[in-house]
């Protein structure tokens, strides 16, 4: 199994570390035919605006989201989170439209108020799983095709799932508890599926 790490900002070396971690081959995505043959993808926290501009800088956006609607698994971690989403009011922000979810930005403030908790996520088990928000979205909305995985106390949605597509407000990767990550593996070989053919067109 191959996964790409979408590695134009943010918190793209711990993801690949923690796929490294679990015995699986990780690369950095930062040009098109980088996307050539993955089994995934993840797309990291970090600068959402910024993010959203490189993607376009570098023909990467509808590269990604003609491989998603051709059946690439993709998770989205806090500004990844955005950017899978379908409604960002927020117009320096380009998302790929990819889950019918509705996305509020630094929903919990700013730098100041990052935050971590125990968060129940029935789909990891039983154990608690040590959830770290910096500068967090939230999901406001979603439609009835989406599976809501996990909420806050208050009731904000914070992960979801969309076929193959997920999404979380917080950062799997800055913990040591790799769980979020193999749930995100197990996606990809459900059904017996465990790779795809590139359907990308010609990369520079």
């Amino acid at each position: 199994m191959k996964i790409g790490v979408l590695a134009s900002q943010g918190a793209f070396a711990e993801h690949i570390a923690a796929l490294g971690e679990l015995g699986v081959e990780a690369v950095p995505v930062r040009l098109p035919r980088e996307l050539d043959g993955l089994d995934g993808l993840i797309i990291p926290g970090g600068e959402s605006t910024t993010i959203s501009k490189l993607m376009l800088d570098y023909n990467l956006l509808s590269e990604i989201k003609n491989l998603a609607e051709n059946g690439l698994p993709i998770l989205g971690t806090c500004a990844g989170m955005i950017m899978l989403a379908d409604k960002v009011p927020d117009s320096r922000v380009e998302p790929l439209g990819l889950m019918k979810i509705g996305i509020r930005r630094n929903a919990f403030g700013r730098q100041k108020e990052s935050f971590e908790t125990e968060l129940p996520i029935a789909a990891l088990g039983e154990k608690p799983f040590p959830a770290v928000f910096i500068r967090a979205p939230v999901i406001e909305e979603s439609d009835e095709g989406v599976e809501v995985l996990a909420r806050l106390k208050d009731g904000a949605i914070v992960a979801a799932r969309q076929g193959k597509l997920l999404a979380s407000a917080f950062h799997p990767e800055l913990t040591g508890d790799l769980r979020f990550h193999q749930y995100f593996l197990n996606m990809i070989t459900e059904n017996g599926e465990s790779g795809r053919e590139s359907t990308a067109g010609e990369r520079r």
